[in-house]
Protein backbone atom coordinates (compact mmCIF):
# COMPACT_ATOMS: atom_id res chain seq x y z
CA UNK A 1 0.00 0.00 0.00
CA UNK A 2 1.07 3.43 -0.58
CA UNK A 3 2.07 6.01 1.62
CA UNK A 4 -0.26 8.70 1.94
CA UNK A 5 1.94 11.82 1.07
CA UNK A 6 1.03 15.02 3.02
CA UNK A 7 2.02 18.66 2.11
CA UNK A 8 2.84 20.90 5.04
CA UNK A 9 2.79 24.70 4.04
CA UNK A 10 3.18 28.28 5.94
CA UNK A 11 1.11 30.47 3.77
CA UNK A 12 1.42 34.56 4.30
CA UNK A 13 4.13 36.26 5.80
CA UNK A 14 4.31 34.83 9.45
CA UNK A 15 7.37 33.26 9.96
CA UNK A 16 7.73 31.32 12.43
CA UNK A 17 8.05 27.62 11.59
CA UNK A 18 8.62 25.58 13.69
CA UNK A 19 5.48 23.59 14.93
CA UNK A 20 5.15 23.02 10.70
CA UNK A 21 8.57 21.63 11.33
CA UNK A 22 7.66 19.62 13.74
CA UNK A 23 4.57 18.44 12.39
CA UNK A 24 6.84 17.32 9.10
CA UNK A 25 9.14 15.37 11.13
CA UNK A 26 5.99 13.23 13.38
CA UNK A 27 4.67 12.86 10.39
CA UNK A 28 7.40 11.17 8.70
CA UNK A 29 8.50 9.48 11.40
CA UNK A 30 4.65 8.00 11.31
CA UNK A 31 5.35 6.61 7.83
CA UNK A 32 3.84 9.46 5.99
CA UNK A 33 5.61 10.35 2.73
CA UNK A 34 5.96 14.68 3.32
CA UNK A 35 7.06 17.49 1.68
CA UNK A 36 7.22 20.96 3.41
CA UNK A 37 7.36 24.02 1.21
CA UNK A 38 8.97 26.09 3.42
CA UNK A 39 8.27 30.01 4.94
CA UNK A 40 6.22 32.69 2.87
CA UNK A 41 4.00 30.72 0.38
CA UNK A 42 1.13 31.86 -1.31
CA UNK A 43 -2.13 29.78 -2.01
CA UNK A 44 -1.29 29.41 -5.36
CA UNK A 45 2.03 27.84 -4.67
CA UNK A 46 0.20 25.62 -2.16
CA UNK A 47 -2.10 24.67 -4.55
CA UNK A 48 0.54 23.84 -7.56
CA UNK A 49 2.87 22.41 -5.12
CA UNK A 50 -0.19 19.81 -3.92
CA UNK A 51 -1.07 19.12 -7.61
CA UNK A 52 2.29 18.25 -8.94
CA UNK A 53 3.45 16.56 -5.65
CA UNK A 54 0.19 14.78 -6.13
CA UNK A 55 -0.60 14.57 -2.28
CA UNK A 56 -3.71 13.05 -0.27
CA UNK A 57 -3.51 15.80 1.98
CA UNK A 58 -2.22 19.87 3.06
CA UNK A 59 -1.51 20.76 5.99
CA UNK A 60 -1.67 24.75 6.45
CA UNK A 61 0.39 25.90 9.31
CA UNK A 62 -0.86 29.60 10.17
CA UNK A 63 0.20 32.04 13.10
CA UNK A 64 -0.41 35.42 11.40
CA UNK A 65 -4.24 35.63 12.03
CA UNK A 66 -4.61 35.20 7.89
CA UNK A 67 -6.68 32.20 8.44
CA UNK A 68 -9.89 33.12 7.49
CA UNK A 69 -8.88 34.58 4.10
CA UNK A 70 -5.95 31.82 3.39
CA UNK A 71 -7.59 28.58 4.15
CA UNK A 72 -10.31 29.07 1.75
CA UNK A 73 -8.38 30.54 -1.31
CA UNK A 74 -5.92 27.40 -0.96
CA UNK A 75 -9.07 25.34 -1.46
CA UNK A 76 -10.40 27.22 -3.97
CA UNK A 77 -7.35 27.06 -5.99
CA UNK A 78 -7.55 23.04 -5.36
CA UNK A 79 -11.18 22.45 -6.86
CA UNK A 80 -10.00 25.24 -9.46
CA UNK A 81 -7.05 23.30 -10.27
CA UNK A 82 -8.65 19.51 -10.48
CA UNK A 83 -7.83 18.42 -6.84
CA UNK A 84 -10.65 19.02 -4.75
CA UNK A 85 -10.21 15.56 -3.53
CA UNK A 86 -7.27 16.58 -1.88
CA UNK A 87 -7.57 17.09 2.48
CA UNK A 88 -6.98 20.05 3.74
CA UNK A 89 -5.77 20.31 7.48
CA UNK A 90 -4.56 23.32 9.39
CA UNK A 91 -2.93 24.21 12.82
CA UNK A 92 -1.52 27.10 14.51
CA UNK A 93 -3.23 30.14 16.52
CA UNK A 94 -6.88 29.38 15.18
CA UNK A 95 -10.24 31.37 17.78
CA UNK A 96 -12.43 28.41 18.50
CA UNK A 97 -15.23 30.16 16.73
CA UNK A 98 -12.89 30.73 13.26
CA UNK A 99 -12.08 26.73 13.70
CA UNK A 100 -15.30 25.46 13.50
CA UNK A 101 -15.83 28.37 10.40
CA UNK A 102 -13.52 26.49 8.75
CA UNK A 103 -14.78 23.18 9.39
CA UNK A 104 -17.61 24.02 8.05
CA UNK A 105 -15.93 25.61 4.89
CA UNK A 106 -14.74 22.00 4.39
CA UNK A 107 -11.09 21.92 6.16
CA UNK A 108 -11.02 18.84 7.75
CA UNK A 109 -9.64 19.23 11.11
CA UNK A 110 -7.60 22.54 13.00
CA UNK A 111 -4.95 21.78 15.58
CA UNK A 112 -4.09 23.87 18.26
CA UNK A 113 -0.69 24.79 19.80
CA UNK A 114 0.40 21.79 21.76
CA UNK A 115 -1.53 18.93 20.10
CA UNK A 116 0.23 15.97 20.70
CA UNK A 117 1.92 14.45 17.05
CA UNK A 118 0.10 11.18 17.71
CA UNK A 119 -3.00 13.32 17.60
CA UNK A 120 -2.73 14.55 14.15
CA UNK A 121 -1.28 11.22 12.71
CA UNK A 122 -3.88 9.04 14.26
CA UNK A 123 -6.49 11.02 12.61
CA UNK A 124 -4.84 10.99 9.58
CA UNK A 125 -4.33 7.49 9.60
CA UNK A 126 -8.16 7.16 10.11
CA UNK A 127 -8.68 9.79 6.99
CA UNK A 128 -6.14 8.64 4.72
CA UNK A 129 -5.06 5.14 5.14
Amino acid sequence: MKKPRILIAKPGLDGHDRGAKVVARGLADAGFEVIYTGLHQTPEQIAEAAVQEDVDAVGLSILSGAHMTLFPRVMELLREKGAGNVMVFGGGIIPTDDAEELRRMGVAEIFGPGTPIAEIVSFLEKRLR
